[in-house]
């Protein structure tokens, strides 16, 4: 039997006066998978997170959350933590304290004590536990908000730039914290304007531009079948790479970014089977292919793509 979706959103409208931030929205998020939200500021990203949260109500249309209907109340589904515009602290309070504290707002004795200790150290924040928040900095704020959700061991958790302010370590708990809840089966919905992020986490994306969905689904489906991408080819002969590039149909050198990590690096553009044909090309010669990767991401291409004209017009 089909396990239903952690998020089915169908026609889901939201205006705020003449303004409309949801225009339409069709979006389902299943168990067990990590979504990304993108899209320019103003796109409806901020609008649709806090419809997930209970933060607003729809004006039109149906939302399902964890296969319960949600009506026009203003509280957060049962099994939903998360955050949006930064997590809500209080900045006399400790780290320790604060959740202590928020726990004890939500009912949550479970989440006391050992628990409280166990989120602290899955978002690598145990050596401040005893801090104070006013100290903290935009990533360790970040970090403990999280640390907040999982004190309700929630079953959807829905982030507003999660991303922003860490530093590599904190990068790196995050991550890891979300996709061992993914693992777990909780769903994931976040937003950011960073894209490495959201290809490293994300199984499937939804971009927004001006109220409306332009995109939605795997990222694999954004991969560089459906358009030509700038891809950086770092060989052992740059020469001879370039001399196949050359020779190879459907790929255009674009140019040289010379001193790429220390040695010359080549610009094709192409399609994925054309980018096939000439790796096999270069192995056949015996050119050892040290990187190949996209100048830009394909999400970022995309993001491009699907939403420039439509803010070019506003």
């Amino acid at each position: 039997m089909d396990t239903p979706p952690a998020v089915r959103a169908r026609g889901i409208t939201k205006c705020f006066g003449e303004v409309v931030a949801l225009d339409g929205i069709d979006l389902d998020v299943a168990q067990g998978q990590i979504h990304g939200l993108v899209g320019p500021n103003g796109a409806g990203k901020t609008t649709l997170l806090g419809l997930l949260l209970g933060l607003a109500a729809a004006d039109s249309g149906s939302l399902d959350i964890l296969d319960t209907p949600v009506g026009r109340a203003l509280t957060a589904p049962e099994g939903v933590a998360g955050f949006v515009d930064g997590p809500g602290l209080y900045p006399s309070l400790t780290a320790r304290q604060n959740l202590a504290a928020l726990a004890a707002l939500r009912g949550g004795r479970r989440a006391r004590g050992a628990g409280i200790d166990d989120a602290l150290d899955q978002v690598g924040l145990t050596d401040v536990a005893a801090d104070k928040a006013r100290g903290f900095s935009l990533g360790m704020r970040q970090r403990l908000g999280l640390a907040a959700a999982l004190l309700t061991r929630p079953r959807l958790l829905v982030l507003d730039e999660p991303s922003n302010g860490l530093d590599p370590a904190g990068k790196k708990h995050v991550h890891g914290v979300l996709t061992r809840l993914a693992a777990e089966g909780t769903a994931v919905v976040l937003s950011s304007h960073r894209m490495d992020d959201l290809e490293a986490l994300c199984s499937e994306v939804t971009i927004l531009s001006t109220g409306r969905i332009v995109f939605t689904g795997p990222l694999s489906k954004l991969a560089a079948e459906n358009s030509e991408l700038d891809y950086r080819l770092l060989t052992s002969d740059p020469q001879t790479a370039r001399r196949i590039a050359d020779g190879t149909a459907d790929v255009h050198v674009a140019g040289s970014a010379a001193e790429w990590r220390g040695a010359e690096a080549l610009v094709v553009r192409a399609l994925v089977p054309a980018l096939d044909e000439l790796v096999a090309h270069l192995v056949r010669d015996g050119v050892a292919i040290r990187e190949l990767a996209p100048v830009v991401s394909p999400l970022e291409a995309a993001f491009l793509a699907l939403t420039e004209p439509q803010e070019a017009g506003r």
